[in-house]
């Protein structure tokens, strides 16, 4: 493999040691070169690492002709490209020499040229069309993808690289306070020194991380702050210290060239910026070891998740930055505990190791879609259920699906139908189209490999005969455009009108290989229907191997309803319904006893967000006490995590107890369809209403009963396990199905 990289050759900071680093790794695997475009540090630099460096000057059609000719001669297979120069010249190279082209985007294309109208204006829409013509992206971090997804770019062909250090390179100083002395800042043996490597540009935003300082020096003044960068930002910065009366305290030493010795000086390193992708600041300074304050900004919460590996505070919050600045000031343990903690998962993570290898298998992935390109191979899935439509539950089951097909195969191009397709694509990372749009549709299908009708209960008529007749169409048009078609996780039923029994039978014998199914009863509904055609499984829902949220995101979600994160709540969830008016007293008495008799808080979710609004108001309009409502959207993770903060839930929704169940929390299901019952069955749970059963009397009995189950919830979550267990028939499946060449 021959790998040529185009880049201007002025590039500093992150690039500049991203492509080093990178080039270096992958010399050892492949042959590689890298093209400037100009003579200067960053090509003098390379040349001096050993990196195979060729410099390009003069006018661009004489550079183009020079690559052409490179290229043809050296006979590469991938052009590589950074930066807007080299984006632009790597798309007009596309034209003539037929090579696949990718970009890497380091950073936010429109705030690379922040306060720089005119730059932004010519080079930025140069850039843009360069990137749009891109066959493959390369976003540092999965922010920077979803930024590039939000902008229109294809996310089946970006990929996800993360900037990774040496940590066989341990920081070290011989004399600390003599090199901060020799970068003009005044300290003692009792200084605290917190410090920023970066640009002294406006995305870098130091004003908040100077104010911040400000505020932490008021009660801590043993602390101290040294800014190493250049930019225009310079005076502005170092008069906001003097206005803030911390000039003394505060060091502007230039760039430094020497980082290593800059990270092992400092106590505390920081972050402050407003836009980023995955700052090699944060990296290095782990492999110093250091105790780390970052804005929540693009990669940054992959390494550090706040309280464990670091703090991190809303951009622009220097209230919040000063308060963990001063908690860090004040404790040497709680600095050593950080960043130990930090350094231990960013050499796991994030080393230079493990970015070479993941750019290396970006590059084989490529080559590996050229080549099915060009011979018509098939590649990829396409996923069809009830999704983009407000319902966690069946958000839940795509979300699950993807996750098991990304294990399968990390790169593996997918492609969903959905309501909301451009909701779909930017949460799940997935390309999507609109489940309506038929011809875009048959075009995902003519070059995947397989189909997966997704989970939930899409083969029933009991809500809809047309929803229906579209996914068993959808079913049949998979097979005739040659896709492998399995149904995945699935209920099936019921089937209230028996006209429909003899197409479901036809078309699930004709074209389905593989069913696998999410509990017995609908094992015996095919069964009934005459379905002997495909392999039929019994497996469990997808949904269930789904995390929870972060304990952190959790209790911020509950303080946003004025909810204590360590309260005590029982949970209730309900769908509108044929005959719910006349049940809604029930709940609303289940509720009150909660609240009145238990002690205990009641709150509502609605699992769709949509749908379940109106019936969640009309029992609260009929209750006595106080109830919350948790009424906006949330994704499947902090919906799992919410839950599992409850004494109980009482769900109609059946992934409301799915949900609460894989956490062990005690359920009681009303039940107004079997697949609620041939779950609870499925778990050995006993506390099932039939809804047109139901009663006060009754609800209240089997809540009671569900809370004073609480503190088994360790022995109830070891019972889903099995389910969980079974789960992995779905994927064992799907990989059967996909072969094994991939």
């Amino acid at each position: 493999m021959k790998v040529i990289h185009l880049i201007s050759g002025g590039d500093t900071g992150g690039a500049k040691t991203h492509i080093h680093y990178l080039l270096l790794g992958i010399c050892k695997n492949i042959e590689a070169t890298l093209v400037c475009f100009m003579q200067g540090e960053f090509s003098d630099e390379a040349e001096r690492l050993g990196i195979p460096t060729v410099v390009l000057d003069g006018s661009l059609p004489s550079v183009i002709k020079r690559l052409r000719a490179m290229i043809q001669d050296d006979e590469y297979d991938i052009i590589h490209s950074h930066g807007a120069r080299g984006n632009f010249i790597a798309s007009v190279l596309r034209l003539f020499c037929k090579l696949p082209v990718v970009s890497t985007v380091h950073s936010d294309p429109r705030l690379d040229y922040l306060g720089r109208p005119a730059a932004a204006l010519v080079y930025g829409t140069l850039n843009d069309y360069a990137l749009h013509r891109a066959d493959y992206l390369i976003g540092v971090s999965d922010s920077m993808k979803e930024l590039l997804i939000k902008r229109s770019f294809h996310p089946n062909d970006i990929f996800t690289i993360y900037n990774g250090v040496d940590f066989s390179v341990e920081p070290k100083i011989e004399d600390r306070l003599e090199y901060l002395r020799s970068l003009g800042l005044d300290v003692s043996e009792d200084s605290v020194v917190v410090g920023i490597a970066a640009r002294l540009d406006p995305v870098k935003d130091i004003a908040t991380l100077i104010k911040g300082f400000t505020k932490a020096f008021a009660t801590c003044p043993k602390l101290r702050l040294v800014i190493a960068g250049d930019g225009a930002e310079l005076e502005n910065l170092k008069a906001l210290s003097g206005e803030l009366g911390v000039s003394e305290k505060v060091a502007f030493p230039g760039w430094i060239s020497d980082i290593n010795s800059f990270f092992a000086s400092l106590d505390i390193n920081t972050l402050s910026s407003v836009s980023e992708t995955f700052p090699y600041a944060i990296t290095e300074g782990a492999r110093a070891r250091l105790a780390t304050v970052s804005s929540r900004v693009g990669g940054v919460p992959k390494l550090i998740c706040d309280g464990e590996t670091g703090f991190l505070f809303p951009v622009g919050d220097y209230e919040t930055l000063g308060k963990k600045l001063l908690e860090l000031a004040e404790s040497s343990p709680l600095r050593r505990k950080l960043g130990d903690a930090l350094y231990n998962k960013a050499k796991y993570e994030f080393s230079v190791e493990a970015t070479t290898q993941c750019q290396l298998d970006i590059y084989a992935e490529i080559l590996h879609r050229e080549k099915l390109r060009k011979s018509g191979g098939r590649n990829g899935v396409v996923i069809c259920g009830a999704y983009g439509m407000g319902n966690a539950g069946d958000d839940a089951i795509l979300e699950a699906i993807v996750g098991e097909m990304r294990q399968i195969d990390p790169f593996m191009p997918i492609t969903a139908l959905s309501r909301k397709p451009k909701e779909t694509r930017l949460k799940y990372s997935i390309d999507c189209v609109h489940m309506f749009d038929i011809p875009a549709f048959h075009r995902a299908m003519k070059g995947t490999k397989l189909y997966l009708s997704g989970g939930g209960s899409l083969i029933q008529n009991v809500t809809s005969r047309r929803s229906l007749w579209y996914y068993l169409y959808t079913i049949s048009a998979a097979k005739k455009r040659g896709n492998a078609v399995m149904m995945y996780g699935c209920g099936i039923g019921p089937i209230v009108d028996n006209r429909d029994e003899n197409l479901i039978k036809r078309v699930l014998n004709n074209a389905v290989d593989v069913i696998t199914l999410r509990e017995k009863f609908s094992l015996s509904e095919l069964e009934r229907l005459g379905v002997t055609g495909p392999e039929l499984i019994v497996s469990s829902d997808p949904a269930l191997t789904l995390p929870a949220s972060s304990e952190d995101s959790v209790s911020e979600e509950l303080r946003k309803y004025g909810l204590e994160p360590e309260g005590k709540y029982v949970c209730f969830s309900v769908r509108d319904w044929a005959g719910f008016a006349e049940k809604a007293q029930a709940f609303a008495e289940a509720a009150d006893n909660v609240s009145e008799k238990l002690g205990l808080a009641p709150v509502f979710i609605l699992i769709n967000h949509i749908e379940d609004g109106a019936a969640t108001e009309t029992i609260r309009g009929l209750m006595k006490a106080d109830a919350t409502v948790i009424s906006e959207a949330m994704d499947s993770a902090l919906t799992i995590g919410v839950l599992a903060r409850m004494r109980a839930v009482v769900s109609m929704r059946l992934h409301g107890l799915i949900f609460a169940s894989s956490q062990g929390i005690p359920i009681v299901g009303v039940s107004y369809d079997p697949k609620v019952t041939a779950f609870l069955d499925s778990v050995g749970n006993e506390n099932c209403i039939q809804f047109e059963e139901l009663t006060a009397e009754k609800l209240i009995t089997m809540t009671v009963r569900a809370v004073a189950q609480y503190d088994d919830r360790d022995e109830r979550r070891r019972s889903v396990e099995r389910l969980v267990s079974a789960e992995a028939l779905n994927s064992k499946c799907a990989r059967k199905l996909l072969g094994e060449e991939h």
